[in-house]
């Protein structure tokens, strides 16, 4: 586990052309919703992605809002990295109720897997990650190998899966819809902690100070990197950024996702 005070990391830039040029498009529908419309509404994610090169990563983001709010952004920190960002829309309790939100977010991995080629990138190099309820999505999609072989992929292909303080144990909101008590810790098979396995993708956990985070998530995080690192017999990190609480942890934590991909795409 690395304890950082952020006064690194500013300016990462990963292999970007210079004068790269870059494009969105907005509000893509990536569930065929037929007459439903808040799937419609919600099931929509943005493509900003180099126009000027070929063969990028990808980076498949997902917003927080504890699966109960919450809207689809493209921060700026991921911006002009020479990769693309897939920021992702989903239903929301209680309009929806577990397992929806986490179909949702598969689908829309596997329509990245599908067509983000047709942008110029290389669907072997996709990457999911998100902040809070977004944290706990990548983590489920990423270990809970049945949602992405519903639309016959492997989670095993994804290059990494990076959940800023993110939930591991059943999220509060799938206890609430259950009925219980949100102070009583469940580990089900809505948690991510359940189905760790020993040939799950390379994970990076960051998380915000253990003093400052909501009560207990630095340290379901600590448990669930412990267990991945057994699983896997390989290091997985844990990032503590220090000084920063759950909310402020989010910018500080985007150069530490570009390191990362950089780290992985040195091979490519």
């Amino acid at each position: 586990m690395r304890k950082l005070s952020l006064i690194l990391l500013a300016g990462i830039v990963l292999f970007t052309p210079l004068f790269a040029q870059y494009e969105i498009a907005k509000n893509v529908q990536y569930r065929d919703a037929g007459s439903d419309d808040y799937q419609n509404e919600r099931c929509v994610l943005d493509v900003y992605y180099p126009s000027s090169i070929e063969g990028f990563p990808t980076i498949v983001w997902f917003h927080g809002g504890g699966l109960k709010g919450g809207k689809k952004n493209l921060p700026n920190e991921l911006k002009d990295q020479g990769i693309a960002v897939v920021s992702v829309n989903y239903r929301l309790s209680p309009k929806v109720k577990a397992p929806a939100y986490i179909e949702d977010a598969a689908a829309a991995v596997a329509w990245t897997f599908k067509y983000i080629a047709d942008y110029g990138g290389d669907p072997d190099r996709i990457y999911i990650a998100g902040h809070s309820a977004g944290g706990y999505l990548v983590s489920m999609v990423g270990l809970d190998r049945s949602y992405l072989e519903a639309h016959n992929l492997d989670a095993n292909d994804l290059a990494g899966v990076i959940p800023f303080s993110g939930q591991t144990v059943t999220h509060s909101t799938v206890r609430k819809e259950r009925g219980v008590p949100k102070t009583r810790v469940v580990v089900d098979d809505f948690a991510p902690l359940y189905h760790i396995r020993s040939d799950a993708p390379d994970f990076l956990l960051i998380t915000g100070d253990r003093e400052k985070e909501l009560p207990g998530r630095y340290e379901e995080n600590a448990l669930f990197g412990c267990m991945l690192q057994e699983s896997l017999g390989r290091n997985v990190e844990l990032i503590e950024l220090d000084g920063y609480n759950h909310g402020t942890m989010v910018k500080p934590g985007y150069p530490i996702l570009v390191e990362f991909i950089k780290d992985r795409e040195k091979g490519n």
